[in-house]
């Protein structure tokens, strides 16, 4: 069966290019460009990832993440005419999974789009101290109480997980995760990390200042 992508971008020679690429390399591909058209064609599509652009009309980009992730948890690639962290923060917190900076390479796309796609399946961690991640159901527990992550979230949490303890390069995490091979996104590892710890504490990830992040669980 052919994975479906959401293309959302009210760009249309944007949206064109990158539904074209999309569809010759498998994908079903269908395209919206507004906000309330985004929305409902997630409902009715039921996409396996959404490719978001982040000014629509209608409502944003960020409202439309929100929406869909309140009704079913999916991949989102958003795609910003800013490289700003204060706007990667925004959308991380309300689902996103990761960021291109316009203008980006349609082939970076497609592979970003696999990339994440491939992450979406991949097995979890053994339970750590009052960290419970269950690989089938991709759910995440922390002191009994379930913590909603979005799909980098959960990938970048087992990453560390696999390695309890151990001080992990963001470069290391960066090719594991997003499957990077250079430190140009380390931002975007720092981003995410904020997010994890918002959502699970302070406390379960250490920062090494200049190399990376490491899982702190009880010995």
């Amino acid at each position: 069966m052919q994975q479906r992508v959401l293309v959302v971008e009210d760009d249309l020679t944007i949206a064109t290019s990158v539904a074209d690429r999309l569809r010759a390399e498998g994908f079903a591909v269908e395209l919206a460009h507004d906000g309330p058209t985004a929305v409902r064609l997630a409902e009715q599509t039921l996409p396996d990832l959404v490719v978001l652009d982040v000014m629509l009309p209608g409502f944003d980009g960020l409202e439309v993440c929100r929406r869909v992730q309140a009704k079913r948890p999916v991949p989102v690639l958003m795609l910003t005419a800013r490289d700003d962290e204060a706007d990667m923060l925004v959308g991380l917190a309300v689902g996103a999974d990761d960021y291109l900076t316009k203008p980006f390479s349609i082939r970076e796309l497609a592979a970003r789009v696999r990339v994440l796609l491939r992450r979406v399946s991949r097995a979890a961690a053994p339970d750590l101290g009052d960290l419970r991640i269950d690989a089938t159901e991709r759910r995440v527990h922390r002191a009994g109480a379930e913590v909603h992550l979005t799909p980098t979230e959960f990938d970048l949490l087992v990453c560390l997980a696999d390695r309890p303890r151990a001080v992990l390069p963001r470069e290391q995490l960066l090719r594991a995760v997003w499957g990077w091979s250079d430190a140009n996104g380390s931002r975007t590892v720092d981003s995410h990390v904020k997010a994890l710890r918002r959502k699970l504490g302070a406390d379960l990830i250490r920062t090494v200042h200049g190399v990376g992040y490491a899982l702190e669980v009880p010995r």
